[in-house]
């Protein structure tokens, strides 16, 4: 990260420098760019960001070789168009309703020794970062929208990648990533987003990582979501997805229309959205598929009054990105989810060599586990 970071009156006036790696452009190399620059209380950082995107350069389409060391980089495009576009463009109205702090974070944040440094991965509008007055926090988050939130804050915060964060190895005593990694679309980035938790806290540090689990506790809540059909996960997100790339599927490439039915076990004219099955058999199979659904486009609302009419709201209307709900007065906006069973998280962490599930609870229908780096 090319950073100029000065801590000025705490941590030990550490520079940037000191714990941010180099920074590596994946993909093609963008001819015109452009320096933000985000101020905290008393630091400044400077990340190179292209015209085209406020994000870390990346490669237009997903690698055909996901599990490479280098393709696992590169962002998939719906994580693009359905994750970084759109808080970038709901940053304002998201921060305004994320100020409640849960309970187990905090305990968690404020168990941690005094001194300790704290390193938030995927920070939002930073309402985790110096929840504990004894520690140091740095954040990081992929929407530069809502990095400026948290640098008018005061927070000492940068634009980074989950999947490639900045920081040196061995640098934080803790690190948490909070209802981030369900944002990831293949099994491998969501690995790879572990393994930079992990590599960067020292020897014996602790990592708390949460995501939205499949078994929600109120039903009804996912009936109001999209389900992504199989087709339709296969072709946009590709080697590493929950399902076999070579599997066969009855589905067209979109997405499943959101249903009137409160049960996710009923929909209405299934038949209609399995006009392209030839047996009975087939159909059955795709009806359990969506019982056992993970993949989901996850609504956000953003009132016409707080969306900006000649802005980003415009473009996305414009683009396809969003739609208006004159009923509702708002733009809605898909989020791109993938909702984490029981079990999975910890399958993630099965075979990483230098850290350990230390605690594991669900806790507000979230999965969560605590690492602890032993190498």
């Amino acid at each position: 990260m090319i950073c100029e970071f000065v801590r000025a009156n705490r941590y030990l006036h550490l520079s940037v420098e000191k714990f941010c790696l180099p920074i590596f452009k994946f993909g093609r190399v963008l001819s015109t760019m452009r320096e933000i620059k985000v101020k905290g209380t008393s630091s400044m950082c400077s990340t190179t960001v292209s015209d085209e995107e406020s994000q870390i350069p990346q490669s237009e389409s997903i690698s055909d070789n996901q599990d490479s060391p280098l393709g696992v980089k590169f962002t998939p495009e719906i994580e693009k168009k359905y994750v970084h576009r759109v808080y970038d463009a709901i940053a304002p109205h998201f921060s305004s309703t994320r100020f409640a702090k849960w309970p187990k974070v905090a305990a968690f944040l404020s168990s941690l020794p005094s001194g300790s440094l704290v390193l938030d991965a995927g920070c939002g509008n930073g309402k985790y970062l110096g929840l504990n007055p004894d520690c140091f926090f740095i954040g990081c988050d992929i929407s530069h929208a809502l990095i400026k939130i948290c640098a008018d804050r005061g927070h000492e915060v940068l634009v980074a990648d989950a999947v490639n964060l900045p920081y040196k190895t061995d640098f934080g005593d803790a690190a948490i990533s909070i209802a981030v990694l369900h944002h990831l679309s293949t099994e491998s980035r969501r690995k790879k987003a572990i393994e930079e938790l992990v590599r960067v806290v020292k020897k014996g540090g602790l990592v708390l990582i949460t995501v939205w689990a499949a078994e929600q506790e109120d039903r009804s809540l996912v009936a109001k979501w999209t389900p992504l059909s199989p087709k339709y996960v296969e072709e946009w997100i590709g080697p590493g997805s929950p399902r076999d790339r070579n599997s066969p599927s009855s589905f067209k490439l979109e997405s499943i229309p959101e249903t009137e039915e409160n049960s996710m076990g009923h929909i209405k004219d299934f038949k209609d959205l399995t006009s392209r099955s030839e047996d009975d058999s087939v159909a059955s199979n795709d009806v359990r598929n969506i019982n056992n659904q993970q993949e989901y486009f996850v609504p956000w609302h953003l009132p016409y009054h707080r969306a900006e009419v000649s802005g980003a709201s415009a473009s996305a209307l414009e683009n396809g990105l969003a739609k208006k709900d004159d009923k509702k007065g708002a733009v809605v906006y898909n989020r791109y989810y993938h909702v984490f069973s029981e079990g999975e998280l910890e399958r993630l962490v099965f075979g990483m060599e230098n850290a350990v599930v230390v605690d594991r609870f669900f806790d507000k229908s979230n999965w969560c586990v605590v690492l602890e780096k032993t190498s």
